[in-house]
């Protein structure tokens, strides 16, 4: 009796998450966390999970060194390259380390925060931290929410893996120069 009494006064909560938060939920805890003064000088980038809470992932010299030289290699195509863009997804709110989005993708979604679909090319870098599941979680989180190529970058060995809805691609179709990226 008294556990059915407790579930009846926490389901009906209303400060108890009960279920996944939807994507509209999530955007709008994500832009309520960029306007928090509290939140100002965050140690690296702030992603959210399905519930909503705070997942940050520091990040060394050398991955923001990556980050730039990306960015400038997407230059030469004609939409627009950016870092730390947050995307809402399947999986939370992910803040890709690099992006390009087509003029049409920025007509569209330019001056969302975060925005609701992902554009057309999501770059991870990985880190130490990171575990393989949750690469491959942020992989399928991006083509689900809309990229075409996903690439993760591995600094250590120097690669580059390229994914796309039907599963891993042996070059880009972006058509930049990669060479020298590492050195």
């Amino acid at each position: 009796m008294r556990c059915a009494t407790l579930a009846r006064s926490v389901g009906a909560n209303p400060e108890i998450i009960q279920e996944p938060l939807s994507p509209e939920a999530l955007a709008a805890r994500y832009r309520e966390l960029c306007v928090d003064p509290r939140f100002n000088n965050l140690p690296g980038k702030a992603e959210l999970d399905v519930w909503g809470r705070i997942l940050m992932s520091p990040a060394s010299n050398y991955h923001g060194m990556l980050q730039s030289r990306l960015s400038q290699r997407l230059q030469p195509l004609s939409g627009q390259a950016f870092t730390e863009a947050s995307i809402v997804t399947t999986a939370g709110v992910l803040v890709v380390d690099v992006g390009w989005g087509s003029a049409d993708f920025m007509r569209s979604h330019g001056r969302e925060t975060p925005f609701t679909r992902a554009p057309e090319l999501c770059i991870e870098i990985v880190s130490p931290s990171n575990s393989m599941k949750a690469l491959r979680e942020k992989v399928d989180a991006y083509l689900g929410a809309g990229s075409v190529e996903v690439w993760l970058v591995y600094p250590d060995s120097k690669r580059i893996e390229r994914s796309g809805p039907a599963g891993m691609l042996d070059r880009t179709s972006f058509g930049i120069e990669l060479a020298g990226l590492f050195d």
